[in-house]
């Protein structure tokens, strides 16, 4: 079991953000597998391509809509600041998305 650890490559406060990351990751007990932003898969294909229980951002900000979307279909989602989760979606009938 590991995190999936995930900022907006855009992001301008890239080392707090990786702190809050980590520190998230130790209070809720997973090591850190981080994304890799230059690859040409999205971030939702990063997740399921690595077998992840949950994704950790800073915060939801670090993660568009329909990306969140999709990464909802693998995994949980942790977001540091402010603190909120969201739950990966139920599988119906043994489908897997």
């Amino acid at each position: 079991m590991f995190a999936f650890g995930w900022i907006d490559p855009l992001s301008p406060t890239y080392e707090w953000d990786s702190g809050q990351v980590r520190r998230l990751a130790r209070r809720l007990g997973y090591p850190v597998r981080w994304g890799d932003p230059c690859s040409v898969l999205g971030v939702a294909e990063q997740v399921a391509a690595s077998g992840a229980d949950v994704v950790l951002l800073p915060s939801s900000a670090h993660i568009d809509a329909v990306s969140l979307n999709r990464v909802l279909a693998v995994a949980d989602v942790e977001c540091a600041a402010p603190r909120v989760s969201f739950a990966r979606w139920s599988r119906f009938g043994g489908v897997r998305r």
